[in-house]
């Protein structure tokens, strides 16, 4: 889940001396911003260095190939990943471009106590226990079978990490931006529907560790599907598009300019 977080203050088109004297200012206080980023996907809306990849990026990155090479993931999660930054390419070029060359105002403010708490409940629930599940149960004990359908969501989400490091490396507009964690939300809610039926269908014998996998996969759906339906979709998309729209385009005015 990504909330576009990033400066609290609106930024204007300052000249180059304030702007590099502005930068040097506030590049403590972006460091700590990007402390606060979570596994779902919290990411400045402003200030990043183009195609800048965090370490948390490239980690992503690393985890998204083993698991695609480890035989758990299919064909079509591999498909959708690379559809899905095609189409986020197409988007960015003939839907929506960026308007300007400064950066865009925050979705939120990043130092909301709420919105870091939130944040770190879905790294936890998503990405952590998720990771801890399927290396105590597929590797350590050798039950491959039992996280074979935890596996793709947990694939999508990295991948998701990823491409929102990309996303947010200051060469895409804010709905670019909200395109990645809607749509891999969305994907990732059909692959944990079948995490779901795949602990529950388990009519073998109840011990402890089916208990994990179920309460695992319970928590993970409700937390997704609050985050798609209740606060992507209705809260953050909405507040994208008005910030969007409200930046004034400096790509026609420029052209007029030159001729």
């Amino acid at each position: 889940m990504s909330v576009g977080v990033g400066p609290s203050k609106h930024i204007g088109l300052p000249s180059k001396e304030e702007e590099k004297h502005e930068h040097e200012q506030k590049q403590p206080k972006t460091k700590s911003m990007r402390s606060t980023r979570g596994a779902v996907g919290l990411q400045p809306a402003s200030g990043a260095k183009p195609w800048f990849l965090s370490l948390r990026h490239v980690n992503s990155l690393a985890l998204t190939v083993v698991l695609a090479a480890s035989g758990t993931v299919s064909s079509w999660e591999l498909a959708f990943v690379i559809s899905a930054a095609l189409y986020m390419l197409f988007l960015s070029r003939f839907a929506f471009p960026t308007r300007g060359p400064g950066p865009e105002p925050p979705v939120f403010d990043p130092n909301s106590r709420f919105l870091r708490l939130y944040v770190q409940l879905g790294a936890i629930v998503g990405l952590y226990l998720p990771i801890a599940y399927i290396l105590l149960e597929g590797i350590y004990q050798g039950y491959k079978d039992r996280i074979q359908a935890a596996a793709p969501h947990l694939f999508l989400l990295v991948a998701q990490i990823f491409m929102e490091g990309i996303a947010f490396s200051g060469r895409f507009s804010a709905p670019i931006r909200a395109y990645v964690p809607i749509i891999y939300n969305s994907r990732r809610i059909s692959t944990i529907i079948e995490w779901l039926g795949d602990e529950f269908g388990n009519t073998g014998s109840v011990s402890s560790k089916l208990y994990v996998g179920r309460a695992l996969a319970v928590a993970n759906m409700a937390f997704w599907s609050f985050n798609l339906f209740g606060f992507l979709l209705p809260v953050y998309l909405p507040r994208v598009f008005r910030i969007y729209y409200s930046t004034p385009s400096s790509t026609f005015t420029n052209d007029k300019v030159e001729d």
